[in-house]
C-alpha cells in the first residue's frame, strides 16, 4: 500500500471509530466487516477450534463496544483491537507461556539461510524454476497449512500477523505484548519450520 493510500485508509478508519463512539451501528458493521477475517485467523492461533475462535471474536467486539471511549489512538485501531482479542484468547488458557522456552529457541533450518531481515537469503532448490506450478499445487498449500497449525500459538500468531496481515514488528509486539527480541526469535523459528516443510515438499 502506498503512503497516500495508507493515509487515506487510516483517515477512513478514524472516521469510523468516531462514528462508533457516537453510537453509529453502521460504523460497527463496517469495522466488523473490515477486521473479522483477521480476528478469526489470529484467534485460531490460540484456541482449539473454529467455534471457540468465533466466541473469542464475539467477546472481543463486546469489549470494544464497552471500552471504545478508552481508545486513545496512540496505536492504530486494528492494533488496539487485536491486542484485546489476544487477551481474550489467552484467558482460555490455550496460549503459550509468556517467555520463550529454552527448547523453542533453536532453528529448524540453518539460520544462515535467512538474511538480516528474516527473509530467505536464497530460495529453496527448484523454487525459481517451478514457483508458479508449486504455488498452485494443492499439496503445497496443504503442507504449509498443516505446518502452520502445528506451530506453538504465539509462533502461529506472529506468522499470521506479519506474513498474512502485514503488521510490522512494533505492531506485533504491541498486539502480543512481547519484546522486540522475543518477536524476532519466535518469527525466525516459525519461518524456519515453514521453510523446512516447503523444501521437503519441493524435494520430495
Amino acid at each position: 500500500m502506498t503512503p497516500r493510500r495508507a493515509d487515506s485508509a487510516a483517515a477512513a478508519e478514524a472516521e469510523l471509530v468516531a462514528r462508533l463512539r457516537a453510537g453509529d451501528e453502521a460504523a460497527f458493521v463496517e469495522l466488523a466487516a473490515r477486521h473479522q477475517a483477521a480476528m478469526l485467523r489470529l484467534a485460531s492461533a490460540f484456541v482449539p477450534s473454529p467455534a471457540v475462535a468465533e466466541e473469542v471474536v464475539q467477546d472481543t467486539w463486546v469489549a470494544v463496544l464497552r471500552g471504545i471511549d478508552r481508545f486513545e489512538g496512540r496505536a492504530s485501531f486494528k492494533t488496539w483491537l487485536l491486542a484485546i482479542l489476544v487477551n481474550r484468547a489467552k484467558s482460555t488458557g490455550m496460549s503459550e507461556a509468556r517467555n520463550v522456552p529454552i527448547g523453542d529457541v533453536g532453528s529448524a533450518v540453518d539460520p544462515s539461510r535467512f538474511d538480516a531481515g528474516g527473509a530467505w537469503s536464497s530460495p529453496p532448490r527448484h523454487w525459481v524454476e517451478e514457483s508458479e506450478d508449486r504455488l498452485m499445487a494443492r499439496g503445497l498449500r496443504g503442507r504449509l497449512e498443516a505446518t502452520l497449525r502445528r506451530l506453538p500459538p504465539r509462533q502461529r500468531a506472529i506468522v499470521i500477523l506479519r506474513d498474512i496481515d502485514g503488521l510490522d514488528s512494533d505492531e506485533v509486539c504491541r498486539v502480543l505484548d512481547i519484546s522486540a527480541g522475543n518477536q524476532r526469535v519466535l518469527l525466525h523459528r516459525a519461518r524456519s519450520r515453514l521453510r523446512q516443510a516447503l523444501e521437503e515438499f519441493i524435494d520430495a
